[in-house]
């Protein structure tokens, strides 16, 4: 993997990890239907601009494929998170959005557009024991209603993992910009009625306004454009790394902004996710410094 991907990979690991933040301040106030279906019209709208901009037609004949993708990456992850972000805190949420590179992994290997290797599930096992450390795991009281949180977070990134290989595939019949607006417009369809429903109960603040418009032009329009041109050039496996740096940013967010504790495995953790991730990326930079190295006279 080139150091220009890899760098990329980081800053959405970044802007993500603020996602989950920005979810419990907003889901609380709208209700999850609401907020799902602001973020992803306002993504749709930032992506649209940005289609014009550059000239790019809606991709209207691969409309069936776009709202597959569009139901399994944005419209049923958003939504589930949106829910659970009424039950849990937003660590958990972003640890068990660590397990979507387990999914990615096998259905990569079962669409044939990744190998499993060694090294990548030693990565998996250092980025689950990363972004434990980081997260702390500190107590929640258990009850049904947070079993079923955990479980929608679960399910959530199942879609994310299931979904990143499909996109793969996708980019042999369009451009990265056309998938991102396609998939994010047919998914602002889906969630209207739901978010018609919940309406009335939606309360406006200028905070939760706030964090959608972040969410919305953000890490959703202008993230996920960048998410799918890096993906037209790495492994689905690969793209996907940047979520066991999620939980490494969100508490640095929570910390800086909201003065939330740093919990102790914070750099023991975080040391581990960078691990992880070189692992499954294949990254190496001092790789590149030794060939630099070797290559002068």
């Amino acid at each position: 993997m080139k150091t220009k991907h890899f760098g990329q990979l980081v800053a959405l690991s970044a802007l993500w990890g603020a996602s989950f933040m920005l979810i419990r301040v907003a889901s609380p106030v709208m209700g999850p239907n609401v907020l799902a279906l602001l973020r992803v019209g306002a993504a749709t709208v930032t992506l649209g601009i940005l289609m014009r901009v550059v000239q790019h037609r809606w991709p209207v004949g691969h409309w069936r494929e776009l709202a597959l993708l569009g139901a399994l990456s944005v419209a049923c992850p958003f939504l589930l998170f949106a829910w659970a972000a009424l039950q849990l805190p937003a660590g958990y949420s972003a640890l068990l959005n660590s397990t979507a590179v387990i999914f990615g992994i096998f259905a990569s290997a079962w669409l044939k557009e990744d190998t499993l290797t060694v090294r990548k599930l030693v990565g998996c096992t250092f980025g689950f024991a990363g972004v434990a450390l980081i997260v702390g795991l500190g107590p929640v009281e258990p009850s049904a209603t947070v079993f079923i949180a955990a479980a929608g977070c679960v399910a959530a990134s199942a879609c994310y993992g299931i979904s990143t290989p499909m996109m793969k595939r996708a980019l042999t019949r369009m451009q990265p910009l056309e998938i991102a607006a396609g998939i994010h417009a047919l998914s602002m369809l889906m969630l209207v009625p739901g978010a018609a429903w919940s309406w009335p109960q939606a309360h406006f603040t200028p905070a939760a306004l706030g964090a959608v418009a972040v969410m919305g032009i953000v890490t959703s329009g202008l993230a996920y454009w960048v998410h799918i041109r890096i993906l037209s050039h790495v492994t689905p496996v690969a793209a996907m790394s940047p979520i066991f740096m999620v939980p490494l940013f969100g508490v640095a967010w929570g910390h800086l902004f909201l003065g939330e504790e740093l919990g102790t495995g914070m750099f023991a953790g975080g040391a581990l996710v960078l691990v992880a991730s070189a692992l499954i990326t294949g990254f190496n930079p001092w790789q590149k410094w030794l060939d630099y190295v070797d290559a002068k006279p």
